[in-house]
C-alpha cells in the first residue's frame, strides 16, 4: 500500500508514474513580517518599488524565451505584467507600510490577502480562481524582496512537477520534454495549469493541500489524472494496476482521438453539433484538434481582468476577429460580458452589495453602463463580418432585460451603418437560461431570439439554492434532480415548437450518464471543455434514439434523486462499461432522497 495518498482536483486526465520533483514550495513561512522604526520606512517602499520593477523586468524577459508551441501563452504572462504595472497592489502595499511601519514582505502579504478575501466572497468560480493570478504574481515579487531568484533549475530526466504554485512564466524556463505531470497545492479547475497540461497532453492535479507535507524530491509517485489521486511510495501491486490502466488509456485515447472529426451522430442518424466552451484564445487549437465543431460559449471576461484600465473597441474587435477568422466557417458564441460591479470598482466607484452574485452583474450591470456595453457589442458586430459568429446575453431572468439588450444591439448597429462599417446583418443573438425564472418564461423569450443556451453550472446551482464548491452542501448538487429534468425538458420544448435550437453548456454536457437523457429530448447541441469532445462523440455514436427517449421517459417518472441515478447508472454502465472508467461523472455525489 502507498506511503500516502494525497487527494487533488484533476484537470488534465491520464496517469502518470515517475519521480517527484519540487519547483517551489510555500515561501509564506519565510517571509519575514517585522515593524520597523518610523526613519526606515521610506527604505521599505524604496525596497517595494524595486522588487516590482526587477520582477517586470524578469517576466518580460521570461516572456522573450516563450518556444514557438508554446506561443499562445504570450498572453497569460503579459496579463501577469499588466498586473505588475498595475499600481493597485503595490499602493495597497505602500499604505501598509506608511500606516502600520511594517517591512514590505509584510505589508505585500496584507495587500495580497486582502484581494483574497475580495475574490473569496465571488460566487463566480472562474473570477475566483483568478485570485491565482495575484498570487503568482505577489510571489514572484516577494522573491525579489527576500532576496531569491525567480528562475528554476534544470530537471535531471523526466519528472512529475510538484509546486506549491505554478505560473505560465514556470513553466516556461522548464524543459517541457521532461515532464510527465502537474501537480500543485493551490489551483482549481479554471487554472492555467490545466490550460497547460491539456496542451502538452499530460496529467495534472492542482488544490492538492497535503502535497508539500506528504512529498519529498525523488520519491516515486503515481499522479492518478482520472480520479484525483497522488500515490506516494506505491507498493509493486499498486505499480502493477497502473501501468495497466495506464495502457488502457493511452489505447483508448488514442482510439478516441482517432474518430473525433467524425460527426457527432446516433446509430439511427440522429445528429447533434458537440461544440466547446473556452475562455481564452490559447484554447481554440484544443477545439480543432479534438474535433469540435465550433465554439458554443466564449467567455469574454478574461480581457477585462487583471489590468488598470478598461479594453477599447479596437482591441476587442481585433480579438474576436481573430477568433472567427481561425474557427470560420466553424460557429462562434460570444457570451456579452458576465462579471459583476465589484469587479470594476476602480473604473465607477465602489458599490455596496452583501451579496455580489446576485447583484449589478452579467447583462444587469451592462445594461446599467451603457457605454461599456455599447463598446462591446460594436465589436462582436464588427467581428461578425470575419466568421460564423453569434452573441448572447447572460444571466437573464426576464422579457424587459432581452428588449434592453436587443435595443442597445440596436443603436450599435445603427452607428455601424451610419459610418459605413460592415458587420453582419443576419447575426444570430439568443440568451442564457440559467435562472429559474427565464425556465418559467421560456416560451415568452424563445419569441424574442434565435437559440437558447442553457447554463446547467448555474441552473443547478440557482435551482436547488446550494453553492457546490461548499463541502458542506455539495451532496445536493446533483444534475439528475426531478426539477433539473424536467426544467431543462421545458427549456427544450418550448424552444423547439417556436423554432429556434436549444444548446446546453456546463459539466452536465461532458457527463456520460446525462448525455443519453438529454438526447432523450432531442437536444440540438452540447458545448463542453475541449478536451471531453473525442470521448462524448464517440458515447453519442453509440447511442440509439427510441433507447435514449425510453430512458428518458422512465426518469421522468422518478420522484427521487436516488432512484434517477440508480436507473441512468444501471442502464448506461450495461451499455458501455469499459469506457465509462475513463470518464468523471456529476452522478458521484452521495445519493439522497429528495
Amino acid at each position: 500500500m502507498a506511503r500516502e495518498v494525497v487527494s487533488g482536483i484533476s484537470v488534465s486526465t491520464g496517469i502518470a508514474i515517475g519521480k517527484a520533483y519540487f519547483l517551489n514550495r510555500s515561501i509564506s513561512s519565510r517571509l519575514p513580517r517585522q515593524t520597523v522604526p518610523v526613519h526606515m520606512v521610506a527604505d521599505e517602499k524604496e525596497r517595494l518599488t524595486y522588487a516590482f520593477t526587477e520582477a517586470v523586468k524578469e517576466l518580460a524577459a521570461v516572456r522573450e524565451k516563450v518556444p514557438a508551441e508554446l506561443k499562445e501563452h504570450q498572453l497569460i504572462i503579459d496579463s501577469h505584467l499588466m498586473m505588475l504595472k498595475d499600481p493597485k497592489l503595490s499602493k495597497r502595499a505602500t499604505k501598509y507600510i506608511d500606516d502600520l511601519c511594517i517591512n514590505a514582505e509584510w505589508a505585500l502579504d496584507k495587500a495580497v490577502n486582502d484581494l483574497d478575501k475580495t475574490f473569496g466572497a465571488l460566487e463566480d468560480k472562474y473570477i475566483r480562481e483568478r485570485m491565482q493570478d495575484v498570487r503568482q504574481v505577489a510571489q514572484r515579487v516577494q522573491t525579489k524582496l527576500i532576496g531569491g531568484e525567480a528562475s528554476v533549475s534544470p530537471i535531471q530526466g523526466r519528472a512529475v512537477l510538484m509546486a506549491h504554485d505554478l505560473s505560465p512564466a514556470d513553466t516556461i524556463e522548464l524543459e517541457i520534454n521532461k515532464l510527465m505531470a502537474f501537480v500543485t497545492t493551490l489551483g482549481g479547475k479554471t487554472s492555467h495549469t490545466g490550460i497547460l497540461a491539456r496542451t502538452l497532453n499530460i496529467p495534472a492535479l492542482v488544490g492538492a493541500e497535503k502535497l508539500e507535507s506528504c512529498v519529498v524530491d525523488g520519491d516515486l509517485v503515481i499522479v492518478d489524472g482520472l480520479s484525483g489521486k497522488i500515490l506516494v511510495d506505491p507498493d509493486e501491486d499498486e505499480l502493477e494496476h497502473y501501468y495497466n490502466l495506464q495502457n488502457q488509456f493511452e489505447s483508448y485515447q488514442a482510439t478516441i482521438i482517432r474518430s473525433c472529426h467524425l460527426p457527432a451522430e446516433t446509430e439511427d442518424g440522429y445528429r447533434v453539433q458537440v461544440l466547446a466552451n473556452i475562455e481564452l484564445f490559447e484554447e481554440v487549437s484544443a477545439v480543432i484538434d479534438n474535433g469540435g465543431e465550433g465554439i458554443g460559449l466564449f467567455r469574454t471576461e478574461y480581457a477585462y481582468l487583471n489590468r488598470s484600465s478598461l479594453p477599447d473597441e479596437e482591441e476587442l474587435c481585433e480579438k474576436y476577429t481573430e477568433l472567427a477568422a481561425i474557427m470560420s466557417p466553424r460557429k462562434v458564441v460570444l457570451r456579452t460580458l458576465d462579471l459583476g460591479a465589484d469587479k470594476f470598482m476602480s473604473y465607477f466607484g465602489p458599490l455596496d452589495e452583501a451579496n455580489p452574485a446576485m447583484g449589478l452583474r452579467a447583462v444587469r450591470f451592462c445594461l446599467k453602463h451603457e457605454e461599456l456595453f455599447h463598446t462591446q457589442l460594436r465589436a462582436i458586430l464588427r467581428a461578425s463580418v470575419h466568421g460564423n459568429v453569434s452573441l448572447m446575453f447572460p444571466m437573464i431572468s426576464g422579457l424587459k432585460e432581452v428588449h434592453q439588450a436587443k435595443a442597445a444591439l440596436a443603436r450599435a448597429q445603427i452607428e455601424l451603418t451610419a459610418e459605413g462599417i460592415p458587420y453582419d446583418h443576419d447575426m444570430q443573438v439568443g440568451v442564457m437560461i440559467e435562472l429559474p425564472a427565464a425556465v418559467m418564461i421560456a416560451e415568452i423569450l424563445a419569441q424574442e431570439v434565435d437559440f437558447f443556451s442553457i447554463g446547467t453550472n448555474d441552473l443547478i446551482q440557482y435551482s436547488l439554492g446550494i453553492d457546490r464548491t461548499n463541502p458542506h452542501v455539495s451532496y445536493l448538487y446533483q444534475p439528475l434532480h426531478p426539477a433539473i429534468v424536467r426544467s431543462i425538458k421545458y427549456v427544450v420544448d418550448a424552444g423547439h415548437r417556436a423554432g429556434i435550437g436549444v444548446s446546453l453548456c456546463g459539466e452536465v454536457a461532458s457527463d456520460p450518464y446525462c448525455v443519453p437523457i438529454l438526447m432523450g429530448m432531442q437536444i440540438d447541441s452540447l458545448s463542453l471543455t475541449p478536451q471531453a469532445i473525442p470521448g462524448i462523440k464517440r458515447i453519442l455514436r453509440q447511442l440509439g434514439m427510441p433507447e435514449c427517449k425510453q430512458l428518458l421517459k422512465e426518469v421522468l417518472q422518478c420522484r427521487t434523486v436516488a432512484h434517477i441515478n440508480r436507473l441512468v447508472t444501471e442502464n448506461i454502465y450495461k451499455k458501455y462499461p469499459e469506457e465509462l472508467i475513463f470518464f468523471a461523472s456529476l452522478l458521484d455525489n452521495e445519493d439522497i432522497a429528495g
